[in-house]
């Protein structure tokens, strides 16, 4: 696996017709970083990351990945650099596990290549990683929605990036998976970004936060100088306390009736 590499999003604005999505947007991540993107539904969130995984073209600014504009890199090296798992339904594969999970060796290889003994060490582990060596054989397009966004993040960790970019991971997951997921993503020798919607866990397992509402950046730096009972009333129109929690030592997010 290559060192993980150095994000920097910078002024970045997207949009779609004349409508502006995401609105001068910069952030950084240095290697090996957590980041969290958080917001109500409709924040910009993943409109950013598409810009950052290279669909969504930035109408101005730019995404630098080790200092390269990600636009820029050949489509091999963007491969083998950033990989990332989507909030889209996956397709239905007419494929086995294991041969989805074996996708995330793609960029590694030569056309026809088979596998090495290498990948298939990649592969299992990938699995493993995720709870999942058991549906190696199973058809991908029988699996339920959990098991299914496992296998995705499995075919992710089979990629080996230096910047992994998740839209939402723990969705579909019950709490095992979502820690599971979550602790994997933490230990990772990558930069990881990812959008999330439960701010408890995006206190515990993120370095930093940012977070976005309609479209632009309303607050970043560590979890707990962010999450505050005033922001969360200001961005997401709920009442909250805030405290820390006496084991973790990270912000706690309770929220209050109306």
């Amino acid at each position: 696996m290559s060192p993980a590499a150095d994000l920097s999003v910078e002024g970045v604005t997207l949009t779609a017709g004349a409508r502006r999505l995401v609105r001068d947007v910069s952030l950084t991540a240095s290697a090996g970083q957590v980041i969290g993107l958080v917001g109500p539904n409709g924040s910009g969130k993943s409109t950013l990351l598409r810009a950052v995984y290279r669909v969504l073209r930035p109408a101005t600014g730019t995404v630098r990945v080790d200092g390269t504009d990600a636009w820029t890199m050949p489509v091999r090296r963007l491969a083998r650099t950033v990989a990332a798992v989507v909030q889209e339904p996956a397709a239905d594969f007419d494929l086995a596990v294991r041969e989805v999970v074996a996708m995330g060796r793609t960029p590694h290889k030569r056309l026809l290549d088979g596998d090495t003994a290498q990948d298939t060490t990649v592969i299992d582990d990938a699995l493993a990683a995720v709870d999942a060596a058991h549906l190696a054989h199973r058809p991908f397009d029988r699996l339920s929605g959990g098991e299914r966004q496992r296998v995705l993040i499995a075919r992710a960790l089979a990629q080996q990036p230096s910047l992994l970019v998740l839209d939402e991971p723990t969705n579909h997951l019950d709490i095992r998976h979502q820690l599971d997921v979550l602790g994997i993503l933490r230990r990772l020798p990558a930069t990881v970004l990812l959008a999330l919607h439960d701010l408890n866990l995006a206190a515990y397992y993120c370095d930093r936060l940012h977070v976005l509402h309609e479209g632009a950046t309303v607050a970043c730096g560590p979890p707990a100088d962010v999450l505050t009972p005033r922001l969360l009333a200001e961005v997401y129109r709920v009442k909250a306390e805030v405290t820390v929690h006496p084991l973790t030592g990270a912000p706690q997010v309770t929220f209050l009736p109306g």
